[in-house]
């Protein structure tokens, strides 16, 4: 098992940055790629961004490109998704999720609570 809890949500106005952070804990973390994705009120979930398990491969959400950047530290069990230029179209819940290599895109193994941004304009 796999435990995740994410934090760093809030409330910021549109242009502003926040980071999020994502601490693992339970199986050797380091074995897994770990994602982001997001979902607003009233919409599904979605892909936003994702790491894989060495940090050495990232992909990104067309509507993040540019925008975000996730990052991971191993030796702290961490995983952070930076953003910057946020827009109102950013609020969501975004969640952590950890997997097994790039199918942590498509169907990860575990999840996290998630974390509330809310973007003012």
């Amino acid at each position: 098992q796999v435990q995740l809890v994410e934090s760093g949500g809030g409330l910021v106005q549109a242009g502003g940055s926040l980071r999020l952070s994502c601490a693992a804990s339970g199986r050797t973390v380091s074995r897994y790629a770990m994602g982001w994705f997001r979902q607003a009120a009233g919409e599904e979930r979605e892909f936003v961004a994702a790491i894989s398990d060495d940090g050495g491969s990232t992909y990104y959400a067309d509507s993040v490109k540019g925008r975000f950047t996730i990052s991971r530290d191993n030796a702290k069990n961490t995983v952070y998704l930076q953003m910057n230029s946020l827009k109102p179209g950013d609020t969501a819940v975004y969640y952590c999720a950890a997997g097994f290599g790039m199918m942590v895109i498509t169907t990860p193994a575990y999840w996290g609570q998630g974390t509330q941004v809310t973007v003012s304009s």
